[in-house]
């Protein structure tokens, strides 16, 4: 089984239609840290084949940069679910990150992802365990079952909540997409979304938050994605070009805890060191740091590196 570095930026997760030539096209060009290609939810049944090329020719002609390159299959219950992977990874393989399997209700249907997906790079010479799975939890028997589907895989890399459908499948009293559900004074998606963070974080997964489907309701996005990211989700679906900004923006630490971050591991090295006097905590101005912190500091400082940021500041040892 191949290493591949399963960690890859994803603060805004843009889906994009694979039937729709012009969209593949145009999401080329945006700052979207990755893409999904979807022959599910967002192909009518009678262009799904015809989208399958579609995101091949896609996937093998376009400048897609650094972006993570990902395709959304349909589910196992469908009738399309094998060839859509056997077209797509036949085709495309290469220039494939990962597959994205939508409602997963128990680990069987990830393993057994992964066992074609093995056969496939076999019989067609590409590297093993390349290709990553993306796995979408969208009822309630994909999240009580959601401990044993992030363990299914070693080419898991994210686990996803799927809002609208999970919402549909408990019978939850809303008709817009992560809006709090009237009647009810707390947050209705707090254990939702913890459960898939734990579960997640188990198996040093990444955590995505699914759609906001009100696209011009951009106060909305941004209330909803600040939520996930407070918990310490990953990045969220962005379904417009004009949530890529937020998403970018909200998964990312600030300039100013990025900065600190790294001013806390250059401290904490040198405290612990010979010329810091080995000592397990220091002070970094008026903070006091420990292993605790370098923890906490490389989580921040990994998401600033991860989205670009340059440091603005520079630890200087104290003088003796």
């Amino acid at each position: 089984m191949s290493t591949v570095n399963r960690l890859r930026p994803r603060r805004s997760c843009l889906a994009v239609p694979g039937s729709n030539p012009r969209f593949l096209e145009k999401a080329q060009g945006l700052p979207a840290d990755q893409v999904f290609l979807d022959l599910e939810d967002a192909c009518a049944p009678l262009v799904k084949e015809s989208a399958r090329h579609n995101i091949v020719d896609a996937l093998n002609n376009g400048d897609w940069g650094k972006k993570t390159k990902v395709v959304r299959v349909n589910d196992w219950t469908t009738h399309w679910t094998y060839r859509d992977v056997i077209t797509v990874v036949e085709g495309a393989g290469p220039n494939l990150d990962c597959i994205m399997l939508p409602k997963v209700q128990d680990a069987t249907q990830v393993k057994a992802l992964d066992l074609l997906l093995t056969q496939i790079e076999k019989t067609m010479g590409f590297e093993v365990g390349k290709i990553g799975i993306e796995a979408q939890i969208e009822n309630a028997k994909g999240l009580v079952n959601v401990d044993e589907i992030a363990a299914a895989s070693p080419r898991l890399e994210t686990i996803i909540f799927g809002p609208a459908d999970f919402m549909a499948s408990i019978n939850m009293k809303t008709l817009v997409v992560g809006q709090q559900p009237p009647g009810y004074p707390a947050d209705a998606y707090h254990y939702i979304l913890m459960r898939i963070l734990m579960a997640a974080r188990t198996h040093d997964l990444q955590a995505i938050d699914g759609p906001y489907l009100q696209i011009r309701n951009a106060e909305g996005y941004r209330e909803v994605a600040g939520r996930a990211a407070a918990l310490g989700f990953d990045g969220k679906w962005v379904l417009h070009p004009d949530q890529v900004a937020a998403a970018n923006e909200i998964f990312s630490p600030s300039q100013e805890d990025y900065d600190h971050a790294e001013l806390i591991l250059d401290a904490y090295d040198w405290c612990t060191s010979e010329a810091g006097g080995a000592k397990g905590s220091a002070m970094l101005g008026d903070e006091m740091i420990d292993e605790a912190s370098r923890k906490m500091a490389l989580v921040i400082a990994g998401k600033g590196r991860a989205a670009g940021f340059e440091r603005t500041s520079k630890f200087e040892p104290p003088q003796s």
